[in-house]
């Protein structure tokens, strides 16, 4: 059975590791506009300036890219608990680990695919220093004065060898409403999305063509304006950021969107995605057939392949 939405608020930040500690984080700082606010030996704490937690996106030094945890955050310590029975009475299992700045206790799972998953309640609203102050009371910190400008962390698509087991674990165990996904022919689910909240997607789950297991297609941050996305890619051609494809208007989610990668070897979306809500408690799965998707994946894109097996960047 479905369990009740609600008790997974949203996506709280990600993990990715990166061979090269340094350019990661001038990428996100520089042109994507994020502020360290940590640091514990290899690993470096950065947020977004619309986030109101401690932070959004943690970069580990590792020798291959790719992802590390992503962090749901609960309802309340009730939701919290309730989701941590569901997985073990659905078989899985998990330890409890305190490892983060500004949050309590994590409870970390993985989904069928080999992912890491933590789950957790307690959380410190971020305070921001006097050289970061905004000038509206309603925003946790000064939109910043250099790159992009990203608003906040959007979604996360992974990589799968079996979608359906991964998306249902999502929507059965965590409690993630399905809006679309992609049929083939043979009946086989080879993409879903699913949601925590009222946008149409916080979770993506890809076929992975490889057939490997525990991979990462790209980590998405939302901007405020298809305009910033135009900026972005004018950015990325100035200061060297690779850029793999877009600007483009997706055909499934209608999410108008930039494909670019990190110097670490990471995939990472600019995307503009408030144009769609989903406000219907009985919104319908909407399926995308495998004649509609050959059609092209944005605005006649070919949809769009990993250039990567084990992690590493393409070429300009």
């Amino acid at each position: 059975m479905t369990p009740p939405l609600g008790d997974i608020a949203h996506i709280g930040h990600a993990q990715l590791f990166t061979p090269d500690l340094d350019a990661s984080v001038a990428f996100f700082t520089d042109y994507l506009g994020l502020t360290v606010n940590g640091q514990d030996g290899d690993t470096v704490y950065l947020r977004t300036f619309d986030d109101y937690e401690h932070h959004s996106l943690v970069l580990t030094a590792r020798e291959q890219p790719g992802l590390g945890r992503l962090a749901l955050r609960a309802s309340s310590e009730g939701a919290l608990h309730r989701r941590i029975e569901a997985i073990e009475e659905a078989g899985g299992s998990g330890k409890w680990v305190e490892d983060e700045p500004g949050l309590g206790r994590l409870y970390s799972t993985t989904d069928p695919d080999g992912h890491e998953h933590a789950l957790y309640w307690e959380s410190e609203h971020y305070r921001a220093p006097e050289e970061l102050r905004p000038a509206l009371k309603n925003q946790p910190q000064a939109k910043p004065n250099r790159g992009v400008g990203v608003r906040r962390l959007d979604h996360i698509n992974f990589l799968a060898a079996d979608v359906l087991a991964n998306a249902e674990f999502h929507q059965h165990v965590l409690g993630a409403r399905p809006t679309e996904q992609i049929r083939l022919d043979s009946g086989r689910i080879a993409a879903r999305w699913l949601t925590y909240t009222n946008k149409s997607y916080d979770v993506v789950y890809t076929e992975d063509w490889t057939g490997s297991t525990g991979r990462l297609h790209h980590i998405a941050f939302a901007t405020d304006t298809r305009e910033d996305i135009l900026r972005a890619a004018d950015l990325a051609i100035d200061t060297g950021v690779f850029i793999e494809t877009g600007p483009h208007k997706h055909a499934i989610q209608q999410t108008f969107f930039l494909y670019v990668y990190e110097p670490g070897g990471n995939r990472i979306e600019l995307c503009n995605p408030l144009t769609r809500l989903v406000l219907a408690p009985d919104w319908p799965l909407i399926t995308w057939t495998e004649e509609e998707r050959k059609k092209g994946q944005a605005w006649g894109l070919k949809t769009i392949e990993s250039f990567h097996t084990h992690g590493t960047p393409p070429v300009a």
